[in-house]
Formats: structure tokens, sequence, C-alpha cells
């Protein structure tokens, strides 16, 4: 009868340890992934508008309604979107520049053509905060149709399935690593 091999046991049982922790580290990211949707989904409720300033605007205001003044427009651009009958097209964007020297993507609406010029210089924009972050404008400007409103349900919540996967490597290796040993006799 063989000995069981020390270090190949020690560097199996670190790996399995390894992926273990994994699982329970996406376990906790679940948690922490539910209450970020729930902080979304709630801000998405909230009716009133917050003043997205110079200095930006955090996280914690994505999907919140919000208010910019656009002092000057800069470079355009042309994103994958969908309006609010669900088609495919194009998000036509502006960087805005706003009063103090701070910068803002604004979505200014949706097309089925990309890098439509429309000529709209600045001003008041109203709209929902979207990840990015991106103001996108609602009501839609430069006659453009409305792009579907931006929903905190769209963001991936997989970590469950992730920690499951981390669980079922761990049990694979410990399966082969017992065949192996097995096999060795």
């Amino acid at each position: 009868m063989r000995r069981i091999p020390i270090i190949a046991t020690i560097i199996v049982l670190a790996a399995v340890a390894l992926m273990v922790a994994l699982g329970f580290w996406q376990l906790r990211r679940l948690h922490q992934k539910e209450a970020l949707l729930a902080h979304y989904t709630a801000a998405r409720g909230n009716p009133s508008p917050v003043e997205w300033t110079s200095a930006g605007v955090g996280e914690d205001m994505l999907y919140r309604r919000a208010r910019l003044e656009c002092v000057g427009t800069g470079a355009r651009s042309s994103i994958a979107g969908r309006n609010t009958a669900d088609q495919s097209g194009v998000a036509q964007t502006v960087r805005c520049t706003l009063p103090g020297g701070g910068q803002a993507l604004v979505v200014l609406g949706w097309s089925l053509q990309p890098l439509v010029t429309p000529s709209w210089k600045g001003g008041t924009v109203t709209g929902v905060i979207a990840p990015g972050p991106r103001l996108v404008a609602d009501p839609p400007l430069e006659g453009l149709e409305a792009n579907a409103v931006p929903d905190p349900a769209e963001l991936p919540n997989n970590h469950l399935s992730y920690a499951y996967q981390w669980f079922l490597f761990a049990g694979t290796a410990l399966v082969i690593y017992f065949l192996a040993l097995k096999k060795r006799k």
C-alpha cells in the first residue's frame, strides 16, 4: 500500500479551500447586489429630480430623475440603444459642458441611423441617470425618438450561479483527487 502524497494533497486541499472561499465570496456579493438593486429600484420610483453638477453624480444617484444645464456641446457619438417600443437602433449622445467646468454625457434620443447630427447647442436637459453615468433625456431632444427608460432590472445578478460553480469546481477537484488516489493503490 502506497502512502498518500503529502505535497499533492496539500495543493489539492488548498485549491479546494480557495474555491470554497470564492463560492462564499460570491454569496456575499449576491446579498450586496440585491441591496444595490433594491436601492436603484427605490431611486427609480423617487419623483424628485437631483441636480447634475460640475462634480458629476455618484453611483448612488443612478436611476434617479435629474436635471442639468448644458452650457456648451462637444463630441457627438452614437451607441447601441433601444427605444420605448423596444426596437434596436442608435442612441445619439453628446458631451455637454456644465457650468463650473464639468462635463456630462447626454443621450439626446434614439434613431435608426447612426451619427445623426442634431443642431442642439445646449440648454436645460431633464431625464434619468443611467450607468456610465449618462443622462438619458426625457423628453428626447432635437426631434429624436425617446430612448427606453433605464431599468435596474436589466443589470445582471448572477452571483448565485457563480457561487454554485465554485462549489461544483471544489467538489469536482476532490472527486478527481480521490479517484486518482484510488487508482494509485
